[in-house]
């Protein structure tokens, strides 16, 4: 049975919960949620859930270790249950992209992103896949942390379920027919 995990990035903690730095769990959740699965939150460097999706087997994971450990977590689970590095998802917000867009890569650089700097120094690779979901960069000049830390607002909230949703089978593409086919297809969309 082919193995994939499925890294939400996020911070743990009720402060953090509805914040745009936590899309990544947001979107493991909703994951976990239509397929059934549901997260142990006292596992090893992380809440993991295991669902099967066609004869695949995905382990969901999301971090306890804040965003600037990930690749510890990510590590960790992708060690012990053998999966290969192109079945090893990571799953981000993204400064750089309009909100909701999401854009599906193999590989690439840490784009100034804390967790996947922490991911690429742990497994000394960029050689990954990972989706990233914009949440662009309305915030002024040194405003940063306190905007990705910052809740969504109103108008984001009402757009959030429909994004989140095609992050979802952005996700099951992924794990089905591979990552050539899945960014050919969801890349082009908003």
């Amino acid at each position: 049975m082919d193995r994939f995990l499925i890294a939400g990035l996020g911070n743990i903690g009720d402060e953090y919960l509805e914040t745009r730095h936590n899309i990544g769990f947001k979107i493991v959740d909703a994951f976990a949620l239509k397929h059934k699965g549901s997260f142990d939150n006292n596992r090893r460097y992380g809440a993991v859930a295991e669902v099967s999706l066609k004869g695949k087997h995905i382990i969901l994971l999301k971090p306890s270790t804040f965003m600037n450990l990930s690749g510890k977590a990510v590590r960790y689970w992708q060690t012990e249950n053998k999966i290969p590095l192109h079945h090893v998802l990571v799953v981000l917000d993204d400064l750089a992209l309009p909100f909701g867009t999401l854009r599906l890569k193999s590989n690439g650089s840490d784009g100034g992103h804390n967790g996947l700097k922490s991911i690429q120094e742990i497994l000394n690779t960029a050689n990954y896949p990972r989706l990233r979901f914009g949440i662009e960069n309305n915030f002024p000049k040194g405003g940063q942390s306190n905007y990705v830390l910052g809740e969504w607002t109103k108008e984001e909230n009402a757009k959030l379920p429909e994004y989140i949703t095609t992050a979802v089978e952005t996700i099951e593409a992924f794990c089905l027919m591979g990552i050539e086919r899945t960014m050919n297809t969801f890349n082009k969309r908003k």
